[in-house]
Parts: C-alpha cells; sequence; structure tokens
C-alpha cells in the first residue's frame, strides 16, 4: 500500500501512455516518468510548483536533486530557464535594466557587450565562470582600448547582476576578473595657443560653409562656428552643453551698476543627456564671458535672426543658441565635420575634434599657473581627481609654484 508523501517532499511518480507491464517498477511500461517540488509561494499563499520529467526515475531523481541545489545557493528555478545563456542575460538586461536611459546609452552598451558576447555568449549562465569571463576579455583587449574593455566588463557586470536579482544565477561571476589592458585608444591632445588663435581667426573669417550632400544642413553662415568654438575654447563648456545652451541662459551686457558688478556670463545649467541634466552636479555653473566670446555671439545672433526670416512658418521656436537652418538643435555630426573644415582652414590639420577645444581650455589655463582645483571648478568637475586623470596631458607639466616664492623670499634676503 502506497503512503502519502510528507508535507514538503517531492513527488515522483509514473505518467503512463499505455498499458501497464510492470505495476511495481515500471520498467517496461510505455511513458515518462514525472518529478515535482515545491519552490515557494505566491504572495496570496498559492505554492509554486515546478515539474521534471525523464525516461527513468534515476534522471527524475538527478533533476530534482539539482534544483534543490539551485535553491540552496539562493536561485529560484523557472521554467524554461535551464538553458538560459549569457546572450539572453545581456539582452534581458539591455532591454529592461536600463530604465530611463537614453538610447545612445543602451546602444553603447550594445556595441561593448558585443565582442565578449561573441566569445561566451552560447554560455548557459549557471556554467559561467570567472575563467570564461576574463578569455572574453582577454579576447576583446587585442582589438579595443582599455576604455572600451572596461566599458564591456563593467556592462557584463551589470547584466549579470540584473539576472542575479532574477535569481536566476547565485553569484557573479565576472565581479571575480580583473580588467585587462587593451589597446592604446586616441591620445588626449590640445591645441597650442598659436594653433588657437589661428582657429578663432578661420572660423571668423571663412565664406557660407557649405557641407556634403546628405547632411541636415546645406549652408551655414562662418558666424556660427565662430560663435561656436570661441564659446567653447574660452570657457571650456562640453560640447554637449554648448548644444544645449538656450538664449535665455546668456547674458550679453551683464549688470555694470550691480555692487559688486556682474559681468556678461553664461548659465550652464543644461546639456542634451536625457531629461537636459548636466553630466555632474557641480557641472551646472555660472561662467564669466570673455569679451571675444561676447563678440562672437552678438554677431551670431544677428546671423541667426536672418535664419529665422528666411525659413518663416517653417522655423522651430526652440530658443536654443545653436541651432540647425530651421531653429532645431544642432546635430553633433554636422557640428565635427564644419570643424574640422575650419582646423584645416587653419594649418592645423583634419584630426581634430569639438571636445578637444575643452582640453584646450584646461591646458592652457594650467600653463598660465592657474591651479588644478580652479580648472576643475571652471571646467565642472566632480572633483580634482577628475582633472588630474583625463586631463593630465594638458596640465602643466613643471610645478614652479614653490620655487618661484621660494625665489622671491631669499632673493630679497
Amino acid at each position: 500500500m502506497t503512503t502519502r508523501r510528507r508535507r514538503g517532499e517531492d513527488g515522483i511518480s509514473f505518467e503512463h501512455r499505455g498499458p501497464c507491464r510492470d505495476p511495481h517498477r515500471h520498467r517496461h511500461c510505455p511513458g515518462l516518468w514525472r518529478g515535482e517540488i515545491t519552490v515557494g509561494y505566491t504572495g496570496d499563499g498559492k505554492r509554486q510548483r515546478r515539474k521534471v520529467s525523464g525516461t527513468t526515475k534515476a534522471a527524475v531523481i538527478d533533476k530534482l536533486r539539482d534544483l534543490h541545489t539551485q535553491l540552496d545557493k539562493g536561485i529560484t528555478p523557472k521554467a524554461g530557464y535551464a538553458h538560459y545563456t549569457v546572450r539572453q542575460a545581456a539582452e534581458d538586461w539591455l532591454a529592461h535594466g536600463l530604465d530611463g536611459r537614453s538610447a545612445k546609452t543602451i546602444t553603447k552598451n550594445q556595441n561593448v557587450l558585443a565582442p565578449i558576447l561573441k566569445v561566451i555568449g552560447a554560455r548557459k549562465l549557471r556554467d559561467l565562470t570567472a575563467a570564461d569571463v576574463r578569455q572574453a576579455l582577454a579576447a576583446m583587449a587585442t582589438g579595443y582600448s582599455t576604455a572600451a574593455v572596461s566599458m564591456g566588463h563593467l556592462a557584463l557586470k551589470r547584466a549579470i547582476r540584473h539576472a542575479e536579482a532574477n535569481d536566476l544565477v547565485a553569484r557573479n561571476v565576472a565581479a571575480l576578473a580583473d580588467t585587462p589592458k587593451g589597446q592604446d585608444g586616441r591620445p588626449s591632445k590640445s591645441l597650442t595657443l598659436d594653433q588657437a588663435v589661428a582657429v578663432i581667426a578661420a572660423a571668423r573669417t571663412l565664406p557660407v560653409m557649405e557641407l556634403r550632400p546628405g547632411l541636415k544642413d546645406v549652408r551655414r553662415p562662418a558666424e556660427l562656428m565662430h560663435a561656436y568654438i570661441t564659446l567653447s575654447l574660452l570657457t571650456g563648456i562640453r560640447t554637449e552643453e554648448a548644444r544645449a545652451l538656450r538664449w535665455q541662459h546668456v547674458n550679453l551686457d551683464g549688470d555694470p551698476a550691480a555692487r559688486p558688478p556682474v559681468p556678461p556670463h553664461v548659465a550652464v545649467w543644461r546639456s542634451v543627456r536625457v531629461h537636459g541634466e548636466t553630466k555632474t552636479e557641480r557641472s551646472r555653473r555660472t561662467l564669466g564671458l570673455p569679451a571675444v566670446a561676447v563678440e562672437a555671439l552678438r554677431a551670431w545672433a544677428g546671423s541667426q535672426a536672418g535664419e529665422r526670416l528666411g525659413a518663416g512658418d517653417g522655423w522651430q521656436d526652440t530658443g536654443l543658441v545653436f541651432t540647425n537652418h530651421l531653429g532645431a538643435a544642432l546635430d553633433a555630426g554636422n557640428v565635427r565635420k564644419m570643424f574640422k573644415r575650419v582646423c584645416e582652414a587653419a594649418g592645423a590639420g583634419d584630426g581634430w575634434t569639438p571636445r578637444e577645444l575643452r582640453t584646450t581650455f584646461v591646458s592652457l589655463l594650467s600653463h598660465r599657473g592657474v591651479s588644478i582645483e580652479e580648472i576643475a571648478r571652471l571646467a565642472g568637475h566632480a572633483s580634482t581627481r577628475t582633472t588630474e586623470i583625463v586631463y593630465r596631458r594638458e596640465l602643466r607639466p613643471v610645478i614652479t609654484t614653490g620655487a618661484e616664492i621660494m625665489d622671491e623670499l631669499f632673493t630679497a634676503t
């Protein structure tokens, strides 16, 4: 006589698909062995079960034992997830773990994960080891920069952490692997003072710019890039901050009658990031405008008014300082192409990007003896460590402050 299994025990039974030939062991009976395990309970007290099957009772017992092992490790066994791969984990994270992120951020993570998934994407997530991760990162390091490898490793760790939060894996093995050194990336560089002066002069004197067919803008006045380059170079704002700048945040007159007087300034309060937030809290800053930048912005304001009249009803009143010929946000690709043309005309070559106007700003300040704390404050860095690490090539190579002060003290005595 069979006895009823006790509460919490696994259930094993034979499911016939024909006449029973062996009622005791079912060795020659057509059908399958079925196993059942309780994995937990829902919020309303309903039991959650997982079922397995096999051609032999021993196979079913092994599968139930494996499910118990997963439960002991904190993994909740789910139907259909026995063969859950690293690629599926990455795709789930990209689809559901980056809520609130921009499409550009999701695409960037997808791109840095691609070379890693090429190596271990088909691997079962629960069978993944730290050695597998190291192998994939080493393969990526042969063709990518150190920064790209670091981003890929971070994306993999976050993808597995997302699976870990969903009780699909016991631990994050990607966190146990070190990030290898990749290839040398594009070196940071800055314009010299003479090059910077030549670039500003070239931007002021170039005629109407004609861009290649297929781009959003076809013909743009020279005042556009003159104002863009001058503002970026003389204030050090990021390209993402310049393209999101609004006229309501630009004061070209200041308030000389105030006590103390308020100079012309620009309020860097927005960027082209999602929700318009700046990169860090300290990036939200108000900067004084040099006279050259004030003149350049005035000239561009007049040219933009002419474009507004020419566009008529097609003009989009976005309030942005730097816009395309219809008033919409300026495209980053167009800025790069126009900037390259200006640099070529200035004799600096075409190997420059707009973000290097910011590194030039840091370099010029550092070589004039401005402290790294003040440079970090002007650049909107979260700390001086960012300035030291990211802009180390642009910082003054020899710290002369001590020598200059000691010369003054001991020469006088």
